[in-house]
């Protein structure tokens, strides 16, 4: 089942006080599929979220859910239909894991009408896919980051929305919990047919996650489209001041972004499109890397 929302923004001009965030931008989300916004810092990303989904006003343009503006649909009707989950956002002081996840179920709630079995049963469902059941009782403070971004995105799945925006879902997670979180995201898309638009950092997780890709720069939108159309070198270097070799994945064949920098690259292989990497082994004098999660011991 694919959902039949659809969710765009025209000429839309964002700021905050004399500062000019977005300008004239222009942006249409493909409805039943997986969007990834990504850009330089400060480039716009959250402030597009916060838009989208009435946060922000704009100060020009317009977003249109199923062609109303956002910002005259009633706050209850929106969240039924569209959720959001913002970059670190704060609970309750003492709240447990359970209580938390359970306001995803507000919109859902009518005056006289009280918790449901319906109710019971989303909560659990998203504690269980997002790997926090065992955490109910918890008090959310209690939690490492890693734990409280994953009971951020259970509320997020509890409200049970038919378009869901994330700002950086990826947040505060080890690189195993990240691919889960993104795993859990492709799931849903498919299971249920729900619009996913999500804020990325990382440019091969997007690219090989989203099936339509949105590069943000200077305010606008630099390029969109499938990741295997606009993921290129030159993108990379437009958006990011970087270059880069992008090359097939190996694995998914999704576009795959080596970035090149001043050091780490074998000696004659330097420049952009040749492929390069580190040393074959760290003898006298060469760096180590070490990683791992929080609590593995690398210290």
């Amino acid at each position: 089942m694919t959902t039949d929302h659809t969710l765009h923004a025209t000429g839309l001009d964002l700021g905050y006080r004399d500062r000019t965030v977005i300008q004239d931008l222009d942006l249409q989300v493909p409805p039943g599929r997986i969007t990834a916004i990504v850009g330089a810092n400060a480039c716009g990303k959250s402030t597009l979220l916060r838009s989208m989904s009435r946060l922000l006003r704009p100060r020009g343009g317009q977003v249109l859910l199923d062609d109303e503006q956002v910002h005259r649909i009633p706050a209850k009707k929106l969240a039924r239909t569209l959720g959001l989950l913002p970059q670190s956002p704060l609970a309750p002081e003492g709240i447990t894991v359970s209580d938390l996840v359970g306001r995803g179920r507000n919109p859902h709630q009518g005056m006289l009408s009280r918790w449901s079995r319906d109710d019971d049963e989303a909560v659990a469902a998203a504690l269980e896919a997002t790997g926090t059941l065992e955490l109910a009782d918890r008090a959310v403070d209690e939690l490492s980051g890693g734990q409280r971004q994953r009971v951020w995105i259970a509320m997020a799945l509890a409200q049970h929305t038919d378009l869901l925006l994330l700002d950086e879902p990826t947040t505060f997670l080890d690189v195993a919990h990240q691919v889960e979180v993104l795993d859990l995201l492709v799931d849903l898309n498919r299971d249920r047919g729900t619009t996913v638009v999500m804020v990325l950092h990382d440019l091969n997780l997007a690219a090989r996650y989203a099936d339509h890709l949105v590069a943000l720069a200077g305010g606008r939108v630099h390029c969109a489209g499938a990741p295997q159309e606009v993921f290129t070198t030159e993108m990379v270097s437009a958006v990011f001041g970087l270059d880069s070799v992008v090359i097939p994945d190996p694995t998914s064949g999704r576009p795959l972004m080596l970035p090149l920098g001043r050091h780490g690259v074998r000696e004659g292989h330097g420049g952009p499109g040749e492929h390069g990497g580190p040393g074959e082994h760290g003898g006298p004098g060469e760096h180590g890397a070490m990683s791992g999660q929080g609590t593995s011991g690398q210290a």
